[in-house]
């Protein structure tokens, strides 16, 4: 699943055997529970609280240069106004990308700011052996593609970069340079998912080597179209169970990370059902619950939960 990275299967998705090995913690854009993320300071935190990899969220700047910011608007996280595509990566490193980071009642990097880093910045500050994912934001696809492959070309760093995107349209961008690995489209994940929770079966295993990442838990809203209209219900659905996933573990070295994980059962709960890893939005506390675990881990309380 991560390049660099190797991760080892659990094969308990029936809950039967205990767990012998935990899943990766992903810090989740740098770490943003814990500094303001897609910043050098998230992830100097994160790897001082031993994250296993890195995922960071890439836009591109005014003059084309791949940066790290997650929302459509500056003014979402920053004491600045407008996309990011408005400034140049030399405007965007003086914005202040913790103006927003509240810790307590506090807002301690409005006193100390934080600039937005490039792409080619984070890579040189992640020691190459840390796995690093990149969730490509913003379109069109193919001016960012070209500017984040140029850099993965010029830093060395395809082989420890994987690319996620929410947009299909990255993957086609992407799918031209042999170098690139791709995570499946999030649509494909997603189908997949909804067709063995409905009891429709695995009828389209991911193929070999495949990467998918999502949500453990989602809000989700299911649609029931009538003649005349149609009915909407809104429901928290749990993704990852012992079906879904052994439905993905069909076809050899699928990679599963599990989006969104931040408490420890539900840690436990990912490493009962043999996910690779998670992606947390505190590193420091999800290390902390990774590294207070002992293995074998017993799985069948963790079992009967999931499929309560």
């Amino acid at each position: 699943m991560l390049a660099g990275c190797a991760l080892t299967s659990v094969t308990t998705a029936n809950g039967s055997a205990p767990a012998t090995s935990l899943p990766r913690v992903i810090a989740h854009r740098g770490g943003t529970g814990d500094a303001p993320e897609n910043t050098l300071e998230a992830i100097r935190q994160s790897m001082a609280h031993h994250a296993d990899a890195m995922w960071l969220t890439v836009q591109l700047s005014k003059d084309g240069v791949p940066v790290l910011y997650r929302p459509s608007d500056l003014s979402a996280l920053t004491d600045a106004k407008g996309p990011v595509s408005a400034l140049t990566a030399a405007e965007l490193a003086r914005v202040n990308a913790g103006w927003s980071f509240r810790l307590g009642g506090a807002y301690p990097y409005r006193d100390h700011p934080v600039g937005i880093p490039t792409l080619r910045e984070a890579l040189q500050a992640i020691p190459p052996a840390m796995p690093v994912i990149l969730d490509m934001k913003a379109l069109p696809a193919a001016p960012q593609a070209q500017a984040v492959a140029r850099v993965l070309d010029e830093e060395n760093a395809w082989s420890r970069v994987s690319i996620y995107s929410t947009e299909t349209d990255y993957q086609q961008s992407f799918a031209v340079y042999p170098r690139a690995r791709l995570f499946e489209s999030r649509d494909a994940t997603r189908g997949r998912l909804v067709r063995v929770l409905l009891n429709q079966g695995c009828v389209d295993a991911p193929v070999e080597h495949a990467m998918t990442a999502f949500e453990l838990h989602r809000a989700m809203t299911v649609v029931e179209k009538f003649t005349l209209g149609e009915g909407r219900s809104d429901v928290q659905a749990t993704l990852w169970t012992p079906l879904t996933v052994a439905c993905f573990r069909q076809k050899p070295d699928v990679r599963i990370v599990a989006i969104a994980v931040n408490n420890a059962d539900d840690y436990r709960m990912a490493a009962c059902l043999g996910i690779d890893a998670v992606l947390a939005d505190s590193p420091s506390q999800m290390a902390a619950v990774r590294d207070g675990i002992s293995v074998p881990l017993r799985c069948a309380a963790a079992s009967a939960a999931v499929e309560q």
